[in-house]
């Protein structure tokens, strides 16, 4: 449950904050919704579901991301502006994956300042032209959102870096949280723009935007709708630091699909659901997917690609030539080691310095010939921390310079300045080896690059100095995201300098032929796991985890970050009070079998002793004749019959229906398919071994089971040890009358053929032999053990034991998937209802008697 000192989210999206002004309403420029707008802008508004099939026929996709595929200059005349597309952006590159007639819609704001005056227009040259829709943030906003949360808050936390000290990271500042959200809320007011809810389908990038998927999907309940990370997600143990941690993992919950490089970011991501939200994954047919409330919530691990024409471009061009053969020159007699990374305090620059520097030491052989070449990018972020490793980096290469240089060699070469492609491909091509020390990076493609550079281009008439380098060497950290991917690689702990060095000594030293062994693996891999490959497989699994959307019937429940969409069954509904007393009062022989916990005791109440109001209410029932009342519980027949003595023609069905009697008076029956309880003196022993070594398990001793609780183990580990004495017992109980079960956070044995549903039946059943074949038929319960009930009820009526004009009413407390056809509320709505039913029971005895128990 969400703190009172959580700001809430519709204050944040409706500006009830200092840092964001208000923004006018105002009609949009595109729109594609039918009917009225006036309130669109609403975020109070209805959310948009309508059953009607769309008119557009074409899908289109809408990709967001904090900044678009397009660069901007101002006009030399400095009248207006100039764009073009951005050739270097991912989300330009992930078109080529995308079907064909698909049209592509992009979201995202400017790199530039664009004056309030100018911004309609902009917008409308960039729609037209671009099919691009900006979103331009207040400056206030702007620099809290991307400077301050993102570069302060979210980036260092999701590289491991915590803030121990307000000097170190800085400590969390709410205003910037607030910023990040009214940011966020912006991006979706364009999106709602543009939006076709029925047809169209959104991608959102990165972790600037996390919780827009909230945003969008209060608006539109059945949106397709994914999401990819492009950065690591920490694990659970770093996330949890995060103050608003449920926050973001619920909004991200309200995509469709989730998408990580690697299955270490997934498996932290499904870990921090697991302790934070009680979520567990599943992995069906290969395809891993969470249970949210009735939606499965996909999880795709693909890492993305280069653009290999792109690449492959700048490698037919004649003008590169020139600089390969300068290049050349330059580092004659020289062995290149080449370093490409942003200036960046997770990228490692200054240990992979430190490494080259041992490596000169420790190998005198390498002195005046071997180079390190190293291209820093200009840094995205600022602060403190980036300034003190950019003063490191400098010092060593200075230090390195002056230790090991000679006149005519520098063993170290500092780049730091803006490198195109076209230039880097170049020192791709004379490099012998490529080092990424990063100690921690989301994919890096540096490495996928070079590959393809020395790789050189396949057209045959061409006489490019690319050409005819087909080897490769890579020393790469272990820390990031296509490291798995690249298992020629030598893989490093940066941390170590000296293994570092050794790593950097073999990859040079290798004979060539290793080295074109190593590379044509790694080309193979790269050339068919391109970028246009990542963004095909991701959309296919949108496709596929969407593909039931309009088939549901979805609501919108909740507040704030907890809000959320239950996903149903299409004839799913709340039971309506009126319909079902209507049903009761024309029957005459009725059958109604009630859940305890969670059904009419709330689950939260330390009291479980029913209150006066439901034994009353349950003697009113139980005083009709025409009622056969029944409560069915995994209780011990012990305490339930104590606490409903005063009901004397109630019947219990306790631990699941092993024990039954059907009134007070009369003696308990014993249900299972064998009485010998005896594997118990088997299971127990197993049960202490694990418990003993699993901290916060405990065993539950029933009459006719036995059940091992891990509900307050560490979730990992619980899950673990259960998944593990599960198999135990299924093998050491192979010979016994028994069933071993795993449920939410416990491992139960109890005798074959006990269930809820096995009760229900057999109440049934009897009155069917009794001549008083159920006309009327309620059932409530609210977990897993309840829909043993719910499914049999279908049976009965397919077997006859049941009629088919029997009204049935299956009912769980709670909107959530389950069998039942309808459902309410909470356990007063329950109580309510069997009020209503009592107030119209007659307590007069039939004319033919009242039917004896069996």
């Amino acid at each position: 449950m969400m703190s009172r000192s959580y700001t809430n989210l519709l204050d944040l999206a409706s500006g009830n904050f200092p840092v964001m002004a208000r923004e006018k309403k105002r009609l949009p420029r595109v729109m594609t919704v039918p009917g009225v707008i006036s309130e669109l802008d609403d975020d109070q508004a209805n959310s948009v579901s309508s059953d009607v099939p769309s008119s557009i026929i074409q899908d289109r996709i809408i990709i967001v991301a904090n900044q678009l595929p397009v660069k901007a200059k101002r006009r030399p005349d400095n009248k207006g502006w100039s764009f073009s597309w951005d050739d270097d952006s991912l989300l330009l590159q992930l078109k080529n994956g995308l079907p064909e007639d698909m049209e592509v819609l992009y979201v995202g704001s400017l790199k530039v300042d664009v004056d309030l005056s100018e911004q309609d227009d902009v917008s409308q040259l960039l729609l037209d032209r671009f099919k691009c829709v900006p979103a331009f943030l207040p400056p206030d906003i702007l620099s809290k959102f991307y400077h301050g949360f993102c570069k302060q808050h979210l980036w260092p936390l999701f590289h491991y870096m915590l803030p121990y000290s307000a000097n170190h990271g800085g400590r969390f500042d709410r205003s910037l949280w607030e910023a990040y959200v009214a940011a966020n809320k912006i991006f979706s007011q364009k999106v709602i723009e543009v939006i076709n809810p029925e047809d169209d389908y959104v991608w959102i990038h990165d972790y600037h935007l996390m919780v827009l998927p909230t945003f969008l999907r209060r608006r539109f309940n059945r949106l397709r709708m994914g999401f990819f990370l492009h950065s690591p997600f920490p694990s659970s143990e770093i996330y949890r630091t995060l103050p608003v941690r449920e926050e973001i993992l619920k909004a991200l919950l309200n995509s469709d699909l989730i998408g990580f490089h690697t299955f270490d970011y997934a498996r932290h991501f499904l870990s921090c659901c697991s302790r934070m939200l009680g979520l567990e994954y599943q992995s069906k047919r290969g395809y891993i997917g969470l249970e949210y409330y009735g939606r499965t919530v996909g999880i795709k691990i693909m890492p993305v690609g280069i653009h290999m024409g792109q690449i492959e471009s700048v490698l037919r061009h004649a003008d590169n030539e020139w600089r390969v053969e300068e290049l050349k020159r330059q580092f004659e007699g020289k062995t290149v080691l080449l370093g490409v990374d942003d200036m960046d305090i997770f990228k490692g620059v200054n240990l992979k310095l430190l490494a080259m520097e041992q490596m000169l030491k420790q190998h005198r052989k390498w002195q005046g010939r071997a180079v390190l070449v190293q291209i820093a990018n200009p840094a995205r972020a600022r602060g403190r921390d980036l300034e003190e490793i950019q003063d490191e980096i400098h010092a060593s290469c200075e230090r390195i310079n002056e230790d090991f240089g000679r006149p005519g060699y520098e063993p170290v070469v500092f780049i730091d300045r803006p490198v195109s492609l076209s230039e880097r491909a170049a020192y791709y091509a004379i490099a012998e080896c490529v080092v990424v020390a990063a100690v921690r990076d989301g994919m890096n493609l540096t490495p996928y690059e070079y590959i393809v550079c020395r790789q050189g281009i396949s057209s045959s008439d061409s006489n490019s100095e690319f050409n005819g380098a087909k080897k490769s060497m890579l020393v790469v950290s272990e820390f990031i995201g296509c490291s798995p991917s690249l298992s020629g690689a030598i893989r490093v702990n940066p941390w170590n300098i000296e293994a570092t060095a050794e790593a950097m000594n073999e990859a040079i030293s290798m004979a060539d032929s290793e080295k074109q062994l190593r590379h044509e693996k790694h080309y193979r891999y790269v050339s068919t796991h391109d970028v246009a490959y990542w963004a095909k497989s991701f959309f296919q699994d949108m496709e596929r985890t969407c593909r039931d959307h309009f088939r549901r019937r979805c609501w919108g429940i909740g507040l704030s970050f907890g809000f959320r969409v239950v996903a149903l069954d299409p004839n799913f509904r709340k039971l309506s009070i009126d319909a079902i007393v209507s049903a009761y009062s024309r029957s005459t022989n009725r059958a109604i079998l009630l859940d305890y916990d969670g059904t009419v005791m709330p689950q939260t109440s330390i009291n479980k002793v029913p209150s006066h109001a439901v034994i009353s209410i349950l003697n009113m029932l139980c005083a009709d004749p025409k009622n056969t009342i029944f409560m069915v519980s995994g209780r011990g027949r012990e305490s339930l019959g104590k606490w409903f003595s005063p009901c004397k023609k109630l019947g219990i069905a306790a631990e699941h229906g092993y024990f039954m009697r059907w009134s007070a008076d009369e003696d308990w029956e014993t249900c299972g398919q064998s009485n010998d309880l005896g594997w118990i003196q088997i299971v127990e022993p197993v049960m202490k071994q694990y418990t003993e070594a699993t901290d916060g398990s405990s065993i539950e001793r029933k009459e006719s089971a036995i059940v091992w609780h891990h509900r307050d183990a560490d979730p990992s580990f619980g899950s673990c040890q259960a998944k593990e004495l599960l198999d135990h017992l299924e093998s050491v109980l192979a010979n016994e009358p028994v069933a071993v079960k795993s449920g939410q956070f416990i491992v139960e044995v109890k005798p074959q053929g006990v269930s809820k549903g096995v009760a229900a039946e057999k109440i049934f059943t009897t009155m069917n032999e009794n001549g008083r074949q159920a006309d009327f038929v309620l059932c409530i319960g609210d977990d897993r053990s309840d829909e043993d009930m719910f499914e049999i009820i279908g049976n009965a009526i397919t077997s006859g034991v049941l009629s088919s004009n029997t009204s049935v009413f299956a009912c769980t407390v709670g909107q959530k998937p389950s069998k039942a056809k309808y459902y309410l509320d909470d356990t007063s709505e329950v109580v309510n209802m069997l009020e209503a039913l009592a107030e119209e029971s007659d307590s007069s005895p039939l004319e033919f008697g009242t039917p004896s128990s069996p």
